[in-house]
């Protein structure tokens, strides 16, 4: 949070005071901190598929701790519910009401985690409706958490094993502190492509990863995090924040590139710094976006157009010189938000753009896919950021207190966490998707 109430109401005299007068006691969400454990306690395996054993296997040779049961735990650091062999909605019951009375012993910062299979309208109806009821029950799961701890799902698409690469990835993502932001999501597995890293802690180790509008903020963040990952980083932004964007390339051992994102040349110029400084592009990030809010009944062109020649305009413009070039396995991460998915009041403009890189992320994936890559979309809902602090104070109180579990906005390192594992190889079967990091609300940009 911007202001000290989470730290007040989690430590001494606070908050005992907090707790007697009934004050929300947002909890300290359990982050990524390189070298940490997985989980902070065993992980209990739900479910009777045929692929139990081999998960069983992989996520011992994790270094987790895997139980059958919960019976003698005291604690149990997360609830992985295997449902992908499900075929009817009685099929339900057992599996989620074995991880009901489990929740009880989910420590702070658990991770309840369900695996199961997309809902296709060539399903028997039975098939159908047991597959979109996992969708709601894990769903409101994660609305029933305290203590930090999320709920979300992986959906593997027909023909894709819950051992596959990307169903490992973003299952290991959704039990990470990487997803601490990330509550009442799923992430669909689109093929069986996917490559693990050999170290886990460096996943982009080898990488040349391009993030534009990364002098502040959320790309700041980005760059960092991509850094910590093993990537060389190129930071974009434009030439008036050329002070602040050589700081943030010293800063990750980067190269820095000022570059206006709406020339026409944009993407010639971001590839042509790339392979003359680093030999490679393996990953552009498309995160330079800005705001212009009104009421619609008060825009003028000069708002509108800025905001759909920044926020999207160049983003197209960058993807058809990136997919004429000579950039194989290419994987694009761009920068959509919830007020593209629910609208905001005063952001029609931004919303529309917003909700355009949705759809040009779902309708560029085939291209990407066809050049070995992939493009997908990271939505962020109420993040902290020097945008967001020039919300009201009393409006920031609110929107932090409608997170119906977490009761708090997210930081820019919830969604470069997000960013950098959709970057990654092993996220490759995960194509034309858009992840929500919201906290599972719709509040905000």
């Amino acid at each position: 949070m911007a202001d000290k109430y989470l730290e007040l109401v989690n430590s001494g005299f606070t908050k005992k005071l907090a707790k007697s007068l009934g004050l929300p006691r947002p909890s300290i969400l359990r982050r990524h901190v390189p070298g940490a454990p997985l989980l902070p306690g065993p992980l209990l395996l739900l479910g009777n598929s045929p692929s139990t054993q081999e998960l069983a296997d992989t996520l011992l040779g994790w270094g987790l701790d895997v139980r059958r049961h919960a019976v003698g735990v005291s604690t149990l650091g997360g609830i992985l519910l295997l449902l992908d062999d499900l075929v009817a909605p009685e099929g339900l019951s057992a599996p989620m009401l074995a991880a009901g009375q489990a929740l009880r012993q989910l420590a702070p910062g658990g991770r309840v985690v369900g695996i199961s299979r997309a809902a296709l309208s060539t399903d028997a109806p039975a098939v159908a409706a047991v597959r979109q009821g996992i969708d709601g029950a894990l769903r409101s799961v994660g609305r029933e958490l305290r203590g930090g701890a999320t709920a979300n799902g992986v959906v593997l698409g027909e023909g894709v094993a819950p051992t596959a690469p990307s169903a490992l990835a973003a299952l290991r993502f959704l039990l990470s502190g990487r997803s601490a932001y990330v509550n009442g999501q799923f992430l669909a597995i689109d093929s069986a492509e996917g490559k693990l890293p050999e170290d886990f802690g460096r996943p982009l180790a080898g990488k040349v990863a391009v993030v534009t509008g990364a002098a502040r903020g959320i790309g700041a963040a980005i760059a960092a995090t991509l850094h910590r990952d093993g990537a060389t980083v190129v930071v974009v932004d434009v030439p008036a924040a050329g002070d602040a964007l050589a700081k943030v390339a010293n800063q990750v051992s980067g190269t820095a590139l000022q570059l206006d994102v709406t020339r026409a040349d944009a993407g010639e110029k971001i590839i042509e710094h790339a392979l003359a400084r680093h030999g490679h592009l393996d990953i552009v990030i498309h995160n330079a976006g800005i705001t212009r809010d009104k009421l619609l009944a008060n825009m003028d062109a000069a708002r509108w157009d800025s905001v759909i020649a920044v926020n999207i305009s160049s983003q197209l413009a960058m993807n058809a010189a990136f997919l004429a070039a000579d950039l194989p396995g290419l994987r694009i991460v761009s920068l959509a938000s919830t007020s593209g998915i629910a609208g905001n009041r005063g952001q029609t403009n931004y919303a529309a753009s917003k909700a355009g890189v949705i759809g040009m992320v779902r309708a560029s994936a085939p291209a990407f896919a066809a050049k070995g890559g992939g493009i997908n979309a990271v939505a962020p809902g109420f993040i902290e950021t020097d945008m967001t602090a020039r919300i009201p104070v009393a409006t920031r109180a609110v929107a932090r207190m409608l997170m119906p579990s977490l009761m708090q906005g997210g930081l820019p390192v919830d969604v470069a966490e997000a960013i950098g594992f959709l970057a990654s190889d092993a996220a490759a079967g995960i194509n034309g998707r858009t992840l929500r990091v919201c906290g599972q609300s719709l509040v905000g940009a």
